[in-house]
């Protein structure tokens, strides 16, 4: 009884205090009003003296049937900034609403450096009534051209480079990720000449040399059977990852004859190690004592390395 006295009692104080269910259900439904009125009157503070967010987000939901905020009622910056996120399409169907800010030049500009990196009329003073949007569509219809036509890949390529010099379509090809490579790989087997000048703006300085393959070959393909133009490609990548790293030849006594020989037991290696068809793989020790037999000069420490490097990465040509 005693127990029962003290519920009731504890009750009416609970209730004199305000905090009985319905009572704190009450203080906490004012306590949250009031926190979120002040939130809101802070970030209305600082949306003052630069975009006036709560201005806009007010004015969207007065305006329900329109869905969006129309991209003309904000800053020119902020507008541009939004339609940059945009891909030629979407830019093309956002212009039939905003002409004037979707048709802009530096949007379109920056669409076709982020698409295509580098292209000969980019470092030119552009002809009067140039625009980017219509160098986009040409770029794009080249590319496309290039990559549907296997037997006529010339033209097309010297099309979009507006240049027809060997260095200006190596640049071109280097700075580009849209091309197909199956189509490059023909194009470069034709143009030895333009193939020089793309090896040559590889950088390979302070790489480790299964890696800088690797890097190599995710720019120019290795055809898929051995033969000549795979001899090509390795002597070329020997003596440019030679002439990148100098001081480390004369360090490991390298000549770009032994890089050679290195890079083509590494491409051995990563068919070996890769291949579900090969059963008994080459050890480590196999492909040290091979590799020093052709080239007696590399120590077989360096030798080991480049084994745990293709064991662990994987294929330098894949």
């Amino acid at each position: 009884m005693g127990q029962g006295l003290w519920r009731v009692a504890r009750s009416q104080q609970l209730q004199h205090q305000g905090y009985s269910g319905q009572g704190y259900l009450t203080r906490e439904h004012g306590r949250r009003i009031t926190t979120n009125n002040v939130s809101s009157t802070n970030n209305r503070k600082q949306a003052q003296g630069g975009i006036d967010i709560y201005h806009l987000l007010k004015t969207r939901k007065s305006k329900e049937q329109e869905g969006f905020i129309n991209l003309e009622m904000l800053p020119p910056e902020l507008s541009f900034t939004i339609l940059s996120y945009l891909n030629a399409t979407d830019l093309c169907l956002a212009s039939c609403v905003w002409q004037d800010l979707a048709n802009d030049e530096l949007l379109w500009q920056g669409l076709c450096k982020s698409t295509w990196g580098h292209c000969s009329i980019y470092n030119k003073n552009p002809p009067l009534g140039f625009s980017f949007r219509k160098l986009y569509m040409q770029l794009d219809e080249g590319s496309l051209t290039f990559n549907a036509n296997p037997d006529e890949v010339s033209e097309p390529l010297l099309t979009v480079t507006n240049n027809d010099s060997p260095k200006e379509i190596a640049k071109f090809i280097f700075c580009t990720r849209t091309l197909n490579w199956k189509k490059l790989r023909i194009y470069l087997d034709e143009r030895r000449d333009v193939l020089d000048d793309l090896v040559t703006l590889h950088n390979f300085r302070n790489q480790f040399l299964p890696n800088a393959l690797r890097e190599f070959f995710r720019h120019i393909h290795a055809p898929e059977e051995r033969g000549e133009y795979l001899e090509t490609l390795i002597t070329k990548f020997s003596h440019r990852f030679c002439a990148c790293n100098p001081d480390l030849m004369r360090e490991l006594g390298l000549s770009p004859d032994a890089v050679y020989v290195l890079c083509y037991s590494l491409i051995l290696l990563s068919i070996d190690l890769t291949s579900p068809h090969v059963k008994n793989k080459m050890s480590k020790r196999e492909f040290i004592r091979n590799t020093r037999r052709a080239a007696q000069n590399i120590s077989e420490d360096f030798v080991g390395h480049l084994y745990d490097n293709i064991y662990l990465i994987g294929h330098v040509a894949a």
